[in-house]
């Protein structure tokens, strides 16, 4: 049996529209308040795009960041893997898109739909495909413009939610780099699919005007349901991993959940026994970008002097479906 070889973050970028949507702005548009929405969200504010910009135009950003920083051609780029629940279209993959406008000639990819935990089963992904040696520099992307499927009249939904992209570079390690990646667990629970979804716009439920007169194609959630199971699975996810790694909170140096709620990040940390300072929060600034949260807060904690070549690093995420997934790592980027 061919053995394994290691796969390492060589690279990280993102990228958030600079339009900004505040708690404030919400107040003029819906019936809430800052201090409800800091309450039970912790988010200040989000970025969103303007009209005409699409999902594929942010992953391009955050790709470019990542070629820039790593000094790549386009052309070296061999897989790109991009998690979206906002594709451009439902076909072509945007995927392709970004193949195409980034100039990744003779590169090949496609799309993950996996929701909040989007990013972590694409990053995995893309660490599959340099394990086994089939590719050497892959592209893990999460992107996701919440905004074109958020009804801006449904106080629940659209306090919550932004938009934002990042990606990160997976190639191979030397032989005795200890920065790889190391294990990962996913799941899925299809029989929450119904507590947050896109009711219309599928095979189901085509488009007509019924649908959009109902307000289908937005995104829909029972907020109770989807906070219980994200509270319980994000913790338990993680302290499996940890513990079949023989390890436990006071080993991890960064702790990078997905960001779609504060309070379901703490509930995690305090279960794993891992202080405030080793989780990684930047929710209020971003709000919940979906598939962008987890890069979105690694560049966040580079940024801070928090995240630093050789950290361990665990990765969780909750999402419709519901999936879930959890990551460990040591960092290898500079």
């Amino acid at each position: 049996m061919k053995k394994l070889c290691g796969a390492k973050v060589t690279a990280l970028g993102t990228y958030v529209p600079p339009r900004l949507l505040t708690n404030a702005d919400l107040e003029k548009m819906v019936e809430t308040t800052d201090e409800w929405i800091l309450a039970r969200t912790g988010i200040s504010q989000r970025h969103i795009v303007d009209k005409g910009m699409a999902t594929s135009a942010m992953a391009v950003e955050a790709v470019r960041v990542v070629l820039e920083k790593h000094g790549l051609l386009p052309t070296q780029i061999e897989a790109i893997i991009l998690a979206t629940v906002t594709p451009d279209m439902l076909f072509p993959a945007t995927a392709c898109l970004v193949q195409d406008r980034i100039g990744a000639k003779g590169a090949w990819g496609f799309d993950v739909s996996a929701a909040c935990s989007g990013f972590l089963y694409a990053l995995q992904t893309a660490v599959q495909f340099v394990q086994t040696g089939a590719h050497k520099r892959v592209l893990a992307v999460g992107s996701d413009t919440m905004s074109s499927i958020i009804n801006y009249e449904d106080r629940a939904t659209c306090v919550i939610f932004g938009d934002g992209a990042g990606a990160v570079l997976i190639e191979p390690a030397a032989e005795n780099d200890p920065n790889v990646f190391m294990d990962f667990i996913h799941e899925i629970d299809g029989s929450g699919g119904c507590a947050l979804n896109m009711p219309a716009g599928g095979s189901r439920m085509p488009a007509s005007h019924e649908t959009v007169d109902k307000k289908m194609h937005f995104v829909h959630q029972d907020g109770q349901a989807v906070f219980k199971y994200a509270v319980r699975k994000m913790a338990e996810v993680s302290e499996t991993l940890l513990l079949r790694n023989g390890l436990s909170g006071k080993d991890i140096d960064l702790f990078v959940p997905h960001q779609a709620n504060r309070r379901i990040i703490m509930s995690a940390a305090e279960r794993l026994h891992l202080p405030e300072e080793k989780v990684v929060i930047n929710i209020g600034e971003f709000g919940n970008t979906t598939a962008a949260t987890i890069p979105l807060a690694l560049e966040s904690a580079r940024l801070d002097g928090r995240l630093k070549k050789g950290d361990l690093i665990l990765l969780a995420s909750v999402g419709a479906g519901f999936t879930v997934g959890a990551t460990l790592l040591r960092w290898g980027a500079d």
